[in-house]
């Protein structure tokens, strides 16, 4: 097809000098170029090295992982958001009884809402982020307003906005890169339990990048491990007349909030044992006790004679006399039809046997890319848009190896869910209880079935949770996931008009933004007190009013939009009367909406009436 030149294109510009004088000098000398705060830079201090300025000092050269902007992402990792999580039942699946989380957002801000609700509670964190190859990725931060700025992308507010592009043109291609994850990978780690770890998958471009990242958050000595992963089981241009290298592998970095060497892994197995034998002692399978003594093995001392059985020549045993005597005389060893001696294995006393974790991942057990885009197309068909999809063996094998049967585990790049699907199918095949954690940024997708990517996660976890009981009817444990959304916070922000000072007064009368319901206002809570986001909640009307009690009364909200004197005492003895019969372990929270006090002696005389019985934590929205 013929394609039509624009103004904005090379072809249509006239030579670019600056940026043919840069790539000469990156073909000659690489170690020249830098980044800065406006892009590629020369590093002036190397290049008089280069040509013998014995002027330059090392005053400055220090071990470490340094770029423009470490200081300002550090910064923002430690900023509070302004934001919150509005649940949506009606976009969940089993929200009454589900343990499990679908989060839409940016994940930098929900990272920071969940850090008093799970600060320590997460056992595996995996993340699958873009792996900066080139193309958009949907992260960039706007740190004057991050809220706003997701709300713009996603066109929730105004008319939505193109992102900032990381091509590999752009002289921030790194730069921004690190930027993106540094304090996304601070926050993650503050989720992290004692002994949890948190696996991050990625390419070759910025695997460079990411360890020296990685030790600066978690420390050199918390790495576990580098696993390869054969992605891909063939070359994607094997037909192409002009081949390279072929990357047929990615990566996964682990690391953990202890040493590597401290930190107990799971083992797993992709070996299915059988044990067709059987005696008073149990069930068993047989092995050889037999090796080869041919060339470098030959060892003729171990060709001795042992319950009538010597072996010939080109055989000997696999352990000294004293063993296989000691074997024989415990019934340990047995003949098969063809008269070779063979070891008893009991299952009892291989009920646990020990595998090695290997660094490179058996794509046998683990699965590959092309398993991963097949898993999803099962589930949703084939047109949901995305190229590379991780296969749920791999996360499964992950997920199995770093957690234990009822931990959490989260994915803050989720993807299409894979991470979630894996859990089901772990927790299906084990009768085990893991929960899932999963954000993913509403992206917009302009091929597939799905508008957003995030609307295709919650679609692939509803058939997931199908297919897994569908497959074993006799599970009944959690396949369902409440979603939430970041939006603004329910509570209005003091932003006034200064042409019109009068109206904002008015405006900000009412402290809760419009729309909000007392579902919204009640999930805020829980992240602002540090509770878990499906703690149980329980509502009854109490003088007319509906009263809901959190976490078996460690919070208690009010938020009917009236509250008039008459009011006051049936309310506040209904709640003391219900709390007493929930007798939490700690003391009660009660909140309020502000506003809905007709006025000021009704406000007093409640909370008066609520300290009086033990309740003094008593606060209005």
């Amino acid at each position: 097809m013929m394609q039509k030149l624009t103004a904005q294109d090379a072809e249509a510009k006239s030579t670019d000098f600056k940026a043919e004088n840069i790539a000469q000098l990156k073909a000659l000398f690489p170690e020249l170029l830098t980044e800065n705060a406006k892009g590629v830079a020369i590093n002036v201090d190397v290049l008089k090295q280069l040509v013998g300025d014995v002027t330059v000092t090392d005053t400055e050269e220090k071990y470490g992982l340094s770029w423009h902007g470490k200081r300002r992402a550090r910064q923002i990792a430690l900023s509070p958001s302004t934001g919150t999580l509005r649940p949506f039942p009606e976009e969940s699946l089993d929200w009454d009884t589900t343990q499990n989380l679908m989060i839409e957002g940016d994940n930098l801000e929900v990272l920071k809402l969940l850090q008093k609700s799970y600060a320590g509670e997460v056992k595996l964190i995996y993340i699958d982020p873009p792996y900066n190859t080139g193309k958009d990725f949907v992260y960039p931060d706007n740190f004057q307003d991050n809220i706003k700025n997701y709300l713009e992308l996603t066109g929730q507010v105004e008319n939505g906005r193109k992102i900032s592009s990381n091509t590999e043109a752009s002289g921030r291609f790194h730069t921004d890169w690190l930027n993106m994850m540094y304090p996304r990978l601070k926050l993650a780690r503050n989720l992290l339990g004692h002994n949890g770890a948190l696996l991050v998958s990625i390419g070759d471009m910025e695997i460079v990048n990411l360890l020296p990242l990685m030790n600066d958050i978690f420390g050199e000595e918390n790495q576990i491990g580098i696993f390869t992963w054969k992605s891909r089981a063939k070359p994607t241009n094997a037909g192409d007349a002009k081949l390279r290298t072929q990357r047929v592998a990615e990566y996964i970095v682990a690391y953990g909030r202890k040493p590597g060497d401290e930190l107990l892994l799971n083992v797993v197995s992709s070996k299915t044992r059988t044990y067709p034998h059987q005696d008073t002692d149990g069930k068993y399978r047989t092995t050889t006790i037999l090796t080869s003594n041919r060339g470098m093995f030959r060892r003729e001392t171990m060709r001795f004679e042992a319950g009538g059985y010597k072996p010939d020549e080109d055989s000997r045993w696999k352990a000294g006399k004293t063993v296989i005597e000691d074997l024989i005389i415990r019934n340990r060893i047995v003949f098969n039809d063809h008269g070779v001696p063979m070891e008893k294995k009991y299952e009892i006393e291989e009920k646990d046997p020990l595998y090695p974790i290997y660094s490179f991942l058996d794509p046998d057990l683990c699965g590959t890319a092309e398993n991963g885009k097949n898993d999803l197309n099962a589930l949703v068909g084939n047109q949901h848009g995305l190229d590379t999809v991780k296969p749920v063996q791999l996360l499964k094998y992950l997920i199995a190896t770093f957690s234990n049967q009822h931990d959490i585990v989260m994915d803050f790049f989720a993807g299409s869910g894979t991470t979630g699907h894996a859990v089901g199918e772990l927790n299906s095949d084990e009768s085990a209880s893991r929960k899932f954690i999963l954000v993913q940024f509403p992206e917009r997708m302009d091929n597939g079935t799905f508008s957003t990517i995030s609307e295709l996660t919650k679609e692939r976890l509803r058939r997931a949770a199908k297919k897994i009981r569908d497959d074993n009817p006799v599970f009944s444990g959690d396949t369902g996931f409440r979603v939430f959304k970041l939006d603004t916070s329910n509570i209005r922000a003091w932003n006034p008009n200064r042409d019109n000072l009068a109206q904002s007064l008015l405006d900000n009368e009412e402290h809760i933004m419009p729309g909000r319901t007392e579902s919204d206002m009640v999930y805020e809570l829980l992240l602002k007190l540090g509770l878990d986001l499906c703690v149980p909640i329980e509502a009854r009307s109490i003088a007319g009013k509906t009263v809901s009690a959190i976490g078996e009364g460690v919070l208690m909200t009010c938020l009917a939009e009236k509250i008039t004197p008459d009011d006051v005492e049936a309310l506040a003895q209904g709640i003391v009367t219900w709390r007493k019969e929930l007798a939490p372990a700690g003391d009660t929270t009660c909140v309020f909406r502000d506003s809905a006090f007709e006025n000021d002696i009704a406000k007093s005389n409640l909370a008066a009436i609520l300290e009086q019985y033990g309740i003094a934590n008593v606060r209005s929205l």
